[in-house]
């Protein structure tokens, strides 16, 4: 999952097609732990020995992003939170309520903004689709989003890939972009634990 690289040189021009099911899975079937940002910098830097250009893999990205995400639209719009339980695994409700927040929020900027967060670009697609965005407006942002996401992460791999000391060092470049990426929520999630933590302790005080 860090380093996909290994992978993605095995399977040459078949790569293509591993970037395009795992982007769209990530994006639109509710299954957020998918290295959607490492493989798309793996492509960049690894471009050259796969045989395939920097447009084409930024193109597949875009194009499976924006499927991804238009199927997870439909599946809000469809099924709503009927999806989600309290005690689930993966569908929890706590993380259906966090997307809901961010998206109020942000509004149509969520999409965009929730590209590059890891767990918020599975969710709030879903978000949209149950609060009923507007559809169209829906469709510009999800656009923008991912050709923000899917191209400048292409670029910015293969932009690395010229610099010795990280194409030497891929698997802990990675690590460190998945990381970097997963810590807003870290964040965020002890900053709720704490507040719900103070929140408890002022109850029992009264």
């Amino acid at each position: 999952m860090l380093n996909p690289g290994p992978v993605l040189e095995s399977l040459g021009p078949w790569a293509l097609l591993a970037i395009a099911v795992v982007i769209f899975v990530e994006s639109g079937l509710l299954f957020p732990f998918l290295p959607g940002d490492s493989l798309l910098v793996s492509g960049g830097l690894l471009h050259e020995r796969l045989g395939l250009s920097i447009a084409e893999i930024a193109l597949v990205g875009f194009v499976a992003a924006v499927a991804g995400n238009l199927v997870g639209y439909l599946i809000g719009h469809v099924f709503g939170t009927r999806l989600f339980k309290d005690d689930a695994r993966v569908l929890t409700t706590t993380r259906l309520r966090d997307t809901e927040a961010f998206f109020l929020r942000y509004g149509g900027r969520a999409v965009v903004l929730a590209r590059f967060i890891p767990i918020l670009r599975t969710y709030v697609p879903l978000a949209a689709g149950a609060a009923r965005y507007p559809f169209r407006r829906f469709l510009i942002w999800n656009a923008v989003g991912a050709l923000l996401w899917a191209v400048g992460v292409t670029i910015l791999g293969s932009l690395l890939g010229g610099v010795p000391f990280i194409a030497d060092n891929l698997e802990v470049i990675l690590a460190a972009v998945i990381i970097v990426s997963v810590l807003p929520l870290v964040i965020d999630h002890f900053r709720k634990r704490a507040k719900r933590k103070k929140e408890e302790q002022g109850a029992l005080a009264e």
